[in-house]
């Protein structure tokens, strides 16, 4: 079932999905139309699932379940990292590498291998203070307070 991001609890689990390219406006809204009918009827054998999702800054997709409803299981999680395939497929878009690496550049969100990464920050131009995406949080209160932080207080601080 799906309800409004903000209403899960802190506790639910989340899944950030980070685009190699931004999405038009016009490729958001077919996205929305995807997810929403989606979670609208996402399971766990047969139970309905208390569940959300946020596009955001036009790179991420943060799917999110709040577990203290229905818990959810492998097969709930297949399905959803197929309507993740099915989204790459349709818009050429990868989501599902994990080698990938975000940054903010002032407004700007910069998405480049982990490789690119670490070469910036050789020459200077990432620092420790850079805005990165640390995609690893799994809780919604997690996602809200260290998800989009400086480098030295995310994985990345591995790197300096």
């Amino acid at each position: 079932m799906l309800v409004e991001f903000n209403t899960l609890a802190d506790t639910s689990k989340v899944w950030i999905y980070q685009a190699n390219k931004e999405f038009t406006k016009a490729q958001q809204d077919k996205i929305a139309d995807i997810l929403d009918d989606f979670v609208d009827f996402w399971t766990h054998h047969g139970d309905d699932l208390k569940a959300s999702y946020k596009i955001i800054y036009n790179h991420f997709i943060v799917l999110a379940i709040d577990e203290n409803y229905n818990s959810i299981s492998g097969c709930s999680i297949d399905a959803s990292t197929n309507v993740m395939q099915q989204i790459e497929s349709k818009f050429n878009v990868e989501l599902l590498n994990k080698m990938n690496t975000a940054f903010k550049d002032g407004e700007n969100i910069n998405i480049v291998s982990l490789a690119d990464f670490q070469k910036y920050i050789e020459l200077n131009k990432i620092n420790s203070d850079t805005v990165v995406f640390n995609n690893m949080v799994t809780t919604k209160k997690s996602f809200e307070t260290d998800w989009e932080v400086k480098a030295n207080q995310s994985w990345h601080k591995r790197y300096f």
